[in-house]
C-alpha cells in the first residue's frame, strides 16, 4: 500500500493553489475531519494552499470550529459553492463580510451535479430551484456582493422551463471511509451516512483530479468483501489514517453502532410530551399523516415529531427518507442530524435525491421562517445570519404535500386554560411579513407543481390557495383580530368557512391516531 498510503501532510501537499476542492460529508457523518483540519494547519503555517474553490453539497460542521469551518480563512478560499452554512459560522462570516465569492445551491442539486461532472455532461438540468433565490432571474444563488459569474441558467427543454446548473472540474476530492485496503478500496461499515463519496470521487477522477481518502483503519489488499466496497481503489489516489479524535462517526457524541446499521438497539425514549406551542404544531401536523406514506422531517422538527409519533404509536407506520441517504429508522437530532437509529437502508446521497427530486416524498415537514402574502418562504438568510438553502429547496419543491411549521411570532409563549389557548407573550420578530430577504420556497412554483401547502402555527393554520396565503383554522381561545391579524404585516385571505382547530390538539392525552391508521 506504500504507493497510496500517505501522511496527512503529504496528502495536503498535493493540493495546488487555485484548485477546486469538493468535500463529502453530512454534518459530521462522512466528513474527512483529519483532511480539512490538515488543510487549515498547513495554511496557517505556510500560507498554502491559497485561493481554493470549495464545493460541498451538505453542511459539514458543529458550529464550534470543526468540519468546513477549518477552511474559513481569508486567502485560503476564493469561492464557495455549497448547500448549507448554518453549521459553519466562520465560513458564513467570510461570506457575509464579502471576503469570498459565494453561492448556495440545493444540496441534492450539488450531489447530482457530481454525477453529471463524472459523465462529462455540460451540467445538471433540474426543475429544483425555479423561482427561488437560486433562479438566475432572482439572484442565481449568489450570497455575497463579490459573486460575479452566472453558474446557473434558465433553459427550455420539451416545452418546459428548467435550470441548468453548469458543470465544473473537480481538481481534488476529499472523502472518507472506514477501512481501506492496500489497493485503495474503501468500505464504510462504521459510517452513519454513505453521502456522496462515490459520485464526488468519480467527478474528480474524470476531471483529471485527485481523490484523497481518510479512513479509520487499513486492511490487506483483496481482503475486503467486494459487496461492501463503496468506493473502488481505481478512483483513490491517496489514503490517510485519521488520528484519534479526527474520525468521529457524527459530531453528536460517542459512536452509535445502530447508526451504521451494524446492530439494532433500543431507541432512547423521547422526552415527555409537554403541550407547549411547538407540540401543538407537531400534533396538528400529525393529523395530516396516514399509514404507508413516505415523509421527510426537517432538523428543527425532528424531536417534536418524534415525540408525537411515539405517543400516538404510529412511528412504525410512516416511512422516513432523509436527505443524507438514510431510509427508515428513527432520525437523530442535533449534531447527529442525518443519521438514524436502526435504519433500513443507507443510500448514496445522489440516489436518495433522485427519489426526492422526482416526487417520491408524500409529505415534507419543514420550518417556515418568514412568510409573505403569496406564500413564499424564507429560511435561508436573515440579515447577517446566513444559513443557505440546504436540501430545503429539493424537499419543499418536490414533495406532494408540504407542511411548513413555526411559531406565529419568534419566541411566542402560550398557556392552556379551560377556554383554550392563551398567548402569554409574543416575540418581537414577526413570521408573516410583507417582503422576504430571500425566497427559499416559491408559492407560485408550488401552485404550478400542484402541491398542497399548509402553514401550521400554534394559533392558526393557513393554506396556499390560488397563489395567496389563506387562513383556514384558528386555535380555540384565539381571537382573529387580537392574536392573528394584529401580528401580521399584511392581511391574508380568510376562508369563508373559517374553522376552529380540533380541541383535542390542546388536551394532555393522545389523539388516538393509531385507530385511524
Amino acid at each position: 500500500m506504500a504507493g497510496k498510503l500517505m501522511s496527512i501532510e503529504e496528502a495536503i501537499g498535493i493540493i495546488p493553489d487555485g484548485a477546486t476542492v469538493g468535500c463529502a460529508g453530512f454534518g459530521g457523518a462522512g466528513h474527512p475531519e483529519a483532511l480539512t483540519s490538515g488543510i487549515e494547519a498547513r495554511f496557517l503555517a505556510d500560507n498554502r494552499p491559497r485561493d481554493l474553490t470549495l464545493v460541498f453539497a451538505a453542511g459539514q460542521g458543529d458550529g464550534e470550529g470543526r468540519g468546513l469551518d477549518h477552511l474559513g480563512h481569508e486567502g485560503l478560499l476564493r469561492r464557495v459553492i455549497g448547500g448549507h452554512f448554518g453549521l459553519t459560522p466562520r465560513l458564513a462570516r467570510l461570506i457575509v463580510d464579502g471576503r469570498v465569492e459565494a453561492y448556495s445551491f440545493p444540496t441534492g442539486v450539488i450531489s447530482r451535479l457530481y454525477r453529471a461532472i463524472a459523465s462529462e455532461q455540460p451540467g445538471l438540468v433540474s426543475s429544483i430551484g425555479l423561482r427561488t433565490f437560486v433562479d438566475p432571474r432572482l439572484s442565481g444563488g449568489r450570497l455575497s456582493g463579490v459573486s460575479a459569474p452566472d453558474l446557473v441558467e434558465v433553459v427550455e427543454v420539451c416545452g418546459r422551463e428548467w435550470l441548468l446548473y453548469r458543470s465544473l472540474p473537480i481538481n481534488v476530492a476529499l472523502i472518507r471511509g472506514t477501512t481501506a485496503d492496500e489497493r485503495g478500496n474503501l468500505t464504510m461499515e462504521h459510517e452513519a451516512s454513505i453521502g456522496d463519496a462515490l459520485s464526488l470521487a468519480q467527478a474528480a477522477r474524470n476531471s483529471g483530479g485527485v481523490v484523497l481518502a481518510q479512513v479509520e483503519r487499513l486492511a490487506l489488499g483483496g481482503s475486503l468483501d467486494a459487496r461492501r466496497v463503496r468506493v473502488p481503489g481505481i478512483l483513490v489516489d491517496g489514503v490517510v489514517t485519521a488520528p484519534s479524535g479526527a474520525h468521529p462517526q457524527t459530531f453528536g457524541g460517542a459512536p452509535n453502532p445502530s447508526f451504521s446499521g451494524a446492530v439494532r438497539t433500543p431507541v432512547p425514549e423521547p422526552r415527555s410530551l409537554r403541550l407547549r406551542a411547538r407540540q401543538i404544531i407537531a400534533r396538528r401536523v400529525a393529523l395530516e399523516l396516514s399509514a404507508g406514506l413516505v415523509m421527510n422531517v426537517g432538523p428543527e422538527w425532528i424531536e417534536d415529531m418524534r415525540r408525537v409519533l411515539a405517543q400516538e404509536g404510529i412511528a412504525e407506520q410512516v416511512g422516513i427518507a432523509l436527505e443524507s441517504g438514510v431510509v427508515g429508522g428513527v432520525p437523530a437530532e442535533g449534531p447527529a442530524h442525518g443519521a438514524a437509529w436502526n435504519p433500513d437502508a443507507l443510500l448514496d446521497q445522489a440516489a436518495q435525491h433522485d427519489f426526492i427530486d422526482g416526487g417520491g416524498l408524500d409529505v415534507a415537514v419543514l420550518s417556515l421562517g418568514q412568510v409573505d402574502p403569496r406564500g413564499n418562504v424564507n429560511v435561508s438568510r436573515f440579515g447577517s445570519r446566513l444559513l443557505g438553502c440546504g436540501a430545503f429547496v429539493n424537499i419543499s419543491q418536490a414533495a406532494r404535500q408540504v407542511i411548513l411549521c413555526g411559531l406565529f411570532t419568534e419566541e411566542a409563549e402560550v398557556a392552556l386554560l379551560d377556554e383554550g389557548l392563551t398567548i402569554m407573550r409574543d416575540g418581537a420578530r414577526r413570521t408573516f411579513v410583507e417582503t422576504l430577504e430571500q425566497v427559499t420556497f416559491s408559492g407560485e412554483q408550488a401552485i404550478r407543481n400542484g402541491q398542497r401547502v399548509l402553514y401550521v402555527t400554534e394559533r392558526a393554520v393557513f393554506e396556499l390557495r390560488l397563489g395567496r396565503l389563506t387562513l383556514t383554522e384558528l386555535a380555540p381561545g384565539i381571537d382573529l383580530k387580537q392574536h392573528v391579524l394584529a401580528h401580521m404585516d399584511f392581511r391574508p385571505e380568510i376562508d369563508s368557512d373559517l374553522r376552529r382547530m380540533d380541541p383535542a390538539l390542546l388536551a394532555p392525552r393522545p389523539l388516538g391516531l393509531a385507530a385511524r391508521f
